[in-house]
């Protein structure tokens, strides 16, 4: 799918829901695109005039709008980011579909798979390039991974266990993520830190061929951290994943709210010739550093993997910064500004569209669909 939009260099950027007061855009894509040739943050766009033109004068971005509408509409933004909360994705989204502009959304795409349908629906029939946020599959480490599996570093996958904690869904809450309480809010420990996880998995080992599932809100109260006010809560807080891959390797997942003392994140893939783990010290793994360790035939242990420097691309800046939150959305967008161009690899594919939001919105629901009701959920296996 190509762009209506006529794209030029440097390929101008506005970003819906950058804050003075700080936030995702600001401590992601805000560097990110500071880090990156052929992007030029042009525009952006706040709950009010005000409060963006505070925005506009923290960041140095020379446009500034009130609406996501009056964005979409400028003749000066190519590239239209959305980084908002996800309640408000569809109602930002679509004016910027509307008005033919490229999109990049955060993930996730919609507040449940209904939304996420709408607006892919809405970017194929206006014939716009689309990306959402599932910035793992472009980290470095993760692409190697694929690769060395798909070269059979491992042999046959056997099996793949993936153990993490979703930082949301602990004890405690503050103001900005009050939302993600609300099990209907679209923002929940299944729909974020589980859906980057699992799209994480299967970009490396394949799709889900069936699982079963068990999804459980263990803390029905949680206590703002300042106040100590106590709330209710009505999202999950614990998932546990099973099943098998196209392949027949097993897979178990579990995700934990919270954080934990133990295990931040840890997945291993274990084959027929060797193993391979992933590691990270912070929960939201997706977002940070990821250590990448092997080992096969007569190995006794595991050594750590150094990426090699073709992963980088044209990021040599980040292989120093990658414990940053920006670094994988940079990556990211490198993709994106390749794809825009024109000038991605043969071999190369670029970022997760609208469609493949979808897919992964389905994907979920079926998951939350088989823990309520106690039975196996299946996938269609693709052509």
């Amino acid at each position: 799918m190509t762009s209506t939009s006529s794209h030029r260099e440097p390929i101008r950027v506005g970003v819906v829901g950058l804050s003075a007061r700080g936030g995702w855009a600001a401590t992601a894509h805000v560097p990110a695109l500071a880090g990156l040739d052929g992007y030029e943050l042009r525009a952006l766009s706040a709950s009010s005039a005000e409060s963006a033109r505070a925005a506009g004068e923290k960041y140095a971005v020379p446009l500034t709008f009130g609406s996501a509408q009056e964005l979409a509409r400028s003749e000066e933004v190519d590239l239209v980011v959305v980084t908002v909360k996800v309640p408000h994705h569809l109602e930002l989204i679509r004016p910027a579909l509307e008005a033919g502009k490229t999109v990049f959304s955060e993930w996730p795409l919609g507040a449940d798979l209904a939304q996420a349908e709408e607006l892919a629906d809405l970017a194929h029939r206006r014939g716009v390039l689309t990306a959402v946020g599932l910035q793992a599959r472009s980290a470095p480490p993760l692409r190697y991974l694929r690769d060395l599996v798909a070269e059979g570093y491992v042999g046959r996958v056997l099996s793949t266990s993936m153990l993490g904690s979703g930082w949301i869904g602990g004890a405690t809450y503050d103001d900005n993520y009050a939302y993600v309480l609300d099990a209907t809010s679209g923002g929940t420990l299944l729909s974020i830190p589980f859906g980057h996880s699992v799209d994480a998995l299967t970009m490396a080992l394949g799709e889900f061929r069936e699982v079963s599932a068990h999804i459980e809100n263990l803390r029905p109260e949680v206590t703002h951290a300042t106040s100590g006010a106590v709330a209710a809560k009505t999202a999950e807080d614990q998932i546990a994943v099973t099943g098998v891959l196209e392949s027949g390797a097993v897979a178990a997942m579990h995700l934990r709210g919270g954080t934990s003392r133990a295990t931040a994140f840890h997945w291993e893939i274990n084959g027929t010739e060797g193993d391979l783990v992933v590691k990270a010290d912070q929960a939201l793994w997706f977002q940070g550093r990821l250590r990448l360790y092997g080992a096969r035939g007569t190995e006794g242990s595991l050594t750590e993997l150094p990426v090699p420097a073709r992963y980088q691309r044209s990021l040599t800046q980040w292989a120093e910064r990658s414990a940053e939150p920006a670094c994988n959305v940079a990556h990211e967008y490198a993709l994106l500004r390749d794809q825009i161009t024109g000038n991605l690899g043969p071999d190369e594919d670029g970022v997760p569209d609208f469609r493949h939001a979808v897919r992964r919105h389905g994907m979920l629901e079926r998951i939350r669909e088989a823990a309520r009701t106690g039975r196996k959920a299946t996938f269609a296996q693709r052509a």
